[in-house]
């Protein structure tokens, strides 16, 4: 048996590929095609063990009586869609051949597969991160999403809250043993803003001030305190 590595991009891993194999492994002697018996010759019998095994008068001069050589070659390998990091691909047959044109091992490929920009993958699930204005979080949006099948617009609810998940159905990788996909997590970040000039300022303030959020927060105030008033920010009070 033989064992290698394939790297595949994101979307190779995804759409499935066929990736060409450099090999150096153990190949059938061309001279004398596998019997280790020069060219003109013929194995014979052995007289000790009765044919059991066999007796090379006259070894071939390129491997030496072994019936293999050690060779490059190249070989193509489809890879199914669907793989993942870590996955092995058996190819039965495909590794070195055993000595006097005995059968031939069965070759492995690893799978490495190289990240992506903008998802992450947890199996056939992806996973993806979008930045919302505080001020788009609170009214309402509509986003445009680049996705495996193309750009979508997700529509996003106003009050969504920060680390909100929203999933898109078969959206996202091809189950690699059946019928159907995973599908693509979008989390949504909510970015409050570092900087404001002063007009910004006074009109957020005077937000504060409609919703009952200007007042100083106590921990210790009974019904009052930082929790309660949190909560019912949250709750739209």
């Amino acid at each position: 048996d033989v064992e290698t590595e394939a790297t595949l991009t994101f979307g190779d891993s995804i759409d499935g590929a066929t990736v060409s194999l450099r090999l150096t492994s153990d190949t059938p002697c061309a001279a004398c095609s596998g019997t280790g018996a020069k060219a003109g010759t013929t194995p014979r019998v052995c007289p000790t063990c009765s044919g059991t095994g066999i007796v090379i008068p006259t070894p071939c001069g390129t491997c030496g009586g072994d019936g293999r050589v050690r060779a490059r070659r190249t070989l193509p390998v489809k890879v199914p869609a669907g793989v993942e990091d870590g996955m092995r691909i058996r190819l039965s047959g495909q590794g070195e051949v055993g000595p006097g044109g005995g059968p031939a091992g069965d070759l492995y490929v690893e799978i490495h597969e190289l990240p992506h920009d903008i998802f992450d993958r947890e199996g056939d699930d992806l996973h993806c991160r979008v930045q919302l204005p505080m001020t788009a979080a609170a009214l309402g949006t509509t986003l445009t999403l680049a996705t495996l099948d193309g750009d979508e617009e997700i529509d996003v609810r106003p009050g969504t809250q920060p680390d909100t998940v929203l999933p898109l159905r078969a959206r996202g990788v091809p189950h690699l043993r059946g019928v159907g996909r995973g599908d693509l997590h979008v989390h949504v970040q909510v970015v409050t803003p570092t900087r404001m000039d002063e007009e910004q300022e006074a009109l957020l303030r005077q937000f504060a001030a409609l919703r009952g959020e200007d007042m100083p927060v106590s921990t210790r105030a009974h019904g009052g305190g930082l929790f309660s008033k949190m909560r019912d920010a949250f709750n739209g009070r």
